[in-house]
């Protein structure tokens, strides 16, 4: 027997009714979403995170004066990198980023191949535990020993362990770890991935540094797809092509735009890093000069809204 219609009961009725009311809501709002993600700009000044800034500072900023400065800039964004002599106010850090309404994207480690033997890492996973801040961990892994005697496989198996160990524990208080690429074996994008793919865990992701990429001009383009699924933040600089490359303020090379603008083109839609380490004496004179280099390189892409936000 074939129903029409108007056989279906009132309760048939009305599934069919909230189905297509849900149906609806969903077009709606993935329209939405797609005209909100088109309409964001990356480079944006209000996506910059200011890195580099606390060693790299010949006014050695307290923490106040340091989010006080980011105020003033702007940037609403700092990771943290410190030195022995910053243990003591990392408290301080907190308190100050908070009541300046800074996020805290990131905390820097270097850690050796025992991590559970390293006191600075504990004393990290104490402060963020006890100021209740999610953040990334940016982790670089050195002085693994032997290293160029070992197969790939027992690099990935050495360096695994010491970044499961991170990761595990940054799990614990609700954070995820960045893989930072600095040059050497570990450093290498690829081997990072080979790592991540290991592991297999969800919050272990890459954090990508131009002012280390004066090796990866040519491969940046193959790697990057690769890369872009764990990308957790992507740190800008300027770049002269050459033998050795050169680190120069962002808009001041001639190999950042294209790179950039491949990150640009892509899904990627999270924080964008400016630095200071080695452009001016004052952190707050580095990050202008990179403020105004970012527009030159947005006059490049033509990337308008994002130029409006530094003006």
């Amino acid at each position: 027997m074939v129903y029409g219609v108007e056989r279906v009961t009132n309760s048939g009725k009305m599934w069919v009714k909230m189905l297509l009311i849900f149906v609806c809501l969903a077009a709606t709002h993935s329209s939405q979403a797609q005209n909100k993600k088109s309409s964001r700009s990356i480079y944006a000044k209000d996506n910059l995170i200011a890195w580099c800034i606390v060693p790299f500072d010949s006014k050695n900023r307290g923490p106040v004066e340091r989010a006080e400065m980011l105020n003033k800039l702007g940037i609403n964004k700092l990771a943290y990198d410190w030195r022995e002599k910053h243990i003591p106010t990392f408290d301080a850090e907190l308190d100050a980023l908070k009541s300046h309404k800074i996020k805290l994207q990131a905390f820097w480690l270097y850690s050796g191949p025992e991590p559970e033997t390293d006191k600075n890492f504990k004393i990290i996973l104490d402060v963020l535990k006890r100021h209740q801040v999610k953040t990334q961990i940016w982790c670089m892994i050195g002085g693994i020993k032997d290293l160029d005697q070992m197969s790939q496989q027992e690099k990935i198996n050495a360096h695994a362990r010491a970044v499961a160990y991170i990761a595990d524990k940054a799990a614990e208080i609700g954070c995820s770890v960045g893989l930072y690429n600095h040059g050497g074996w570990f450093g290498e994008p690829e081997n990072q991935l080979e790592i991540i793919k290991y592991l297999n865990k969800p919050n272990i992701g890459i954090v990508y540094n131009l002012h280390h990429a004066e090796e990866h001009l040519e491969t940046f383009p193959r790697f990057f797809p690769k890369m872009l699924p764990h990308l957790m933040a992507f740190n800008v600089a300027g770049l002269i092509k050459g033998n050795p490359g050169k680190v120069v303020p962002v808009g001041q090379g001639n190999a950042e735009l294209e790179l950039m603008r491949i990150v640009q083109n892509s899904s990627y839609n999270g924080p964008v890093g400016i630095i200071n380490e080695e452009f001016a004496p004052d952190a707050e004179d580095g990050l202008r000069i990179n403020m105004d280099g970012m527009q030159v390189i947005l006059k490049e892409l033509g990337d308008k809204k994002a130029l409006k936000t530094y003006q």
